[in-house]
């Protein structure tokens, strides 16, 4: 049986100036990339949400670095001493306390001014919870929407539910323990009961999977207040076919701009309907 190689050794070839945005391993920390070791192995300056996690990861792989801590609350103090690092040529890494900066994380003032102050910025890609969960979910994934956390009161979250119940998707959210049965439950609701799934601890230990119709996982005593971080993943709803009035309201919108056959064919690529009967029925409307 052959022999496993070892990984190669860190690059040291020297890190062109710039902003380094690198993700960091979820849970296990193996999912670490080469590339990921590299950066932060020559950073001048790490930017970390939490720079005591921060610390451990580096710990882990025997690294050190100047950590600043960057998060929502020090953001404002942190981002002028990154942005004069890298008008003196530095190298700056961004890394969040897990998964890729900027998805639900902090970060996304600070590329911006850095652009706008034309530094370079590189993506280190890596570990998401928001892929991994989408990855082994084994809902549409041609079409997704992410909609980070929702809001923590049941008639704001509705409300925000609502905005996003006609989206013909797949919806991602993020979601903590506490809060899980009853944001299922508003769902259910308001999305009807789509096929779902809840990913808990991806990555970790305890990594779970719990699929089935949203009032089912709603119910399901095991996510009452379940432990560790959490992706709750909801299906798209089910395709309701365009009624007569649908086709009427959308032929003499596209009337107002269109020949008869023109906007016959229109129509019937957007509601799936025959173009022909469309036709027919634009000559009538028309008249």
């Amino acid at each position: 049986m052959a022999r496993a190689l070892p990984p190669p050794p860190l690059d040291d070839a020297p890190l062109a100036p710039g902003l380094y945005v690198v993700a960091t391993p979820i849970g296990n920390l193996r999912d670490i990339t080469l590339r990921a070791l590299d950066i932060l192995a020559q950073a001048d300056l790490v930017l970390a949400e939490d720079t005591r996690v921060t610390g451990k990861l580096l710990a882990a792989f025997g690294l050190s670095a100047k950590l600043e801590r960057h998060d929502e609350h020090a953001a404002e103090r942190a981002r002028p001493k990154a942005l004069a690092a890298l008008a003196a040529g530095g190298r700056v890494a961004l890394v969040s306390d897990a998964g890729t900066p900027l998805i639900s994380d902090p970060g996304y003032r600070l590329v911006r001014e850095a652009t706008a102050a034309g530094h370079a910025v590189f993506p280190i890609p890596g570990a998401s919870a928001l892929t991994a969960a989408l990855s082994a979910a084994g809902l549409p994934t041609d079409r997704f929407l992410f909609l980070g956390f929702p809001p923590p009161k049941s008639a704001a979250r509705r409300t925000f539910l609502e905005e996003v119940a006609g989206i013909r998707a797949t919806l991602v959210f993020y979601e903590g323990g506490s809060r899980l049965a009853e944001s299922l439950a508003d769902m259910a609701a308001v999305l009807g009961d789509r096929e779902a799934v809840v990913a808990r601890e991806i990555t970790k230990l305890y990594e779970t999977f719990y699929r089935g119709p949203l009032s089912g996982l709603a119910a399901d005593p095991r996510l009452t207040d379940p432990k560790g971080e959490i992706v709750v993943l909801v299906g798209p709803g089910r395709e309701t076919e365009a009624t007569a009035a649908d086709a009427d309201a959308a032929l003499a919108e596209a009337l107002s701009r269109l020949k008869p056959a023109d906007a016959a064919a229109e129509v019937a690529k957007a509601l799936g309907l025959a173009r022909r009967d469309l036709y027919r029925r634009a000559l009538e409307l028309k008249r």
